[in-house]
């Protein structure tokens, strides 16, 4: 991820496109950890909000640098946290609807629909504002407090994370997972067409997560419960001010 965000803020001084191809694993590997945290954790909920509550920070903190610092036309709008929180939010509805069927409780069946569906709804809805003129700044706004599918990081990419919630007793399955997006996602930025589905497309390498979640034992590591959530703003917003200290982009 460090990496791959290093291509992104110095592309326009001459660090190579090949940089990028380390930053592929990247997302699966993520959403995979966030799978992870959220059936280990013992709060659910307040995982949740840890997740939206670094939705709101990036939001708010990455206009201000942006304020203050360009990179050219680079714009400033990395938030995994947004991908993420819709991810786990899905994997909540999933729960709930299952344990809902399976107490006969109807209230946490619908419960678990509207979480699943929430985010498609708000970003129909946000789509639609923004086609308006006259509400496009109201849609803009709203994008900084909700969490809507058409500005996430991956897009439709991000529901990797419900299919491997889904298979997480098969990490065989979980792995066809990875290839199947994999090759999806490449295929629709490049087209669908195989000569740039492998060239001008790095898309295809995210493959290579499959050989940190085959070597994953299921056991927890060393306690770095806050690091994540600290690192990736800060290390964004710094690289994004190196950038710009440096003349990169003009």
């Amino acid at each position: 991820m460090f990496i791959d965000h290093v291509h992104q803020m110095f592309a326009g001084a001459g660090v190579p496109v090949w940089v990028d191809w380390f930053g592929r694993p990247a997302a699966p590997i993520f959403f995979f950890m966030a799978v992870e945290g959220f059936i280990h954790t013992r709060n659910q909920k307040r995982y949740m909000f840890q997740l939206l509550v670094g939705f709101w920070i990036m939001n708010l903190g990455s206009p201000i640098v942006k304020h203050f610092f360009e990179v050219g036309n680079l714009a400033l709008s990395n938030n995994i946290f947004t991908d993420l929180y819709i991810a786990v939010l899905a994997m909540y509805g999933i729960q709930e609807i299952s344990v809902g069927r399976r107490t006969h409780h109807s209230k946490q069946i619908l419960l678990g629909g509207l979480a699943i569906i929430a985010p498609i709804l708000l970003s129909l809805l946000a789509l639609g504002l923004i086609a308006n003129p006259k509400t496009m700044m109201f849609a803009a706004n709203l994008a900084m407090v909700i969490t809507t599918i058409m500005l996430a990081e991956n897009g439709l990419l991000l529901y990797i994370g419900v299919f491997f919630y889904l298979f997480r007793n098969n990490r065989l399955l979980q792995c066809l997972t990875v290839l199947v997006f994999a090759f999806l996602d490449a295929g629709i930025n490049s087209g669908f067409a195989f000569t740039g589905l492998f060239t001008s497309n790095t898309q295809w390498m995210m493959i290579f997560a499959i050989i940190p979640i085959l070597l994953y034992n299921g056991q927890k590591g060393r306690s770095m419960k806050y690091f994540f959530y600290l690192f990736y703003p800060i290390h964004i917003w710094l690289l994004f001010i190196l950038a710009s200290l440096m003349g990169v982009g003009e």
